[in-house]
């Protein structure tokens, strides 16, 4: 098929009402402002991957520890201004499906 044809085919495609056309995933952007569940060795925080690269972990004793998060590279890294530390990221997060990562500094999270 010539570069025209597969031009003209993909325009037909958007074109068509009703067709869903997939849209390229922003990694990040299923779980920004939403609270993340993160377990490691047995201890629980909350996580929140705020807007504009902010975290917040909020700890099981009811402290918020400040952060910057970032997922580039096929990995998501979150820095508490002290220590970075990145997870493998390669695809979108699902709701409610726990997915146990093992981190730069060899960490294992749920």
């Amino acid at each position: 098929m010539k570069l025209r044809s597969v031009s003209l085919a993909i325009a037909a495609v958007i074109a068509v009402p009703g067709v869903a056309v997939a849209q390229a995933w922003t990694p990040g952007s299923e779980v920004v402002g939403q609270p993340v569940q993160v377990t490691t060795n047995g201890v629980s925080n909350t996580v929140y991957l705020d807007p504009g690269g902010s975290a917040r972990i909020m700890t099981p004793a009811g402290n918020t520890v400040a952060g910057t998060w970032t997922a580039a590279n096929g990995q998501l890294c979150l820095n508490n201004g002290t220590a970075q530390e990145c997870w493998p990221y390669a695809a979108p997060f699902q709701a409610g499906q726990p997915v146990t990562l093992t981190s730069s500094c060899n960490s294992t999270s749920t």
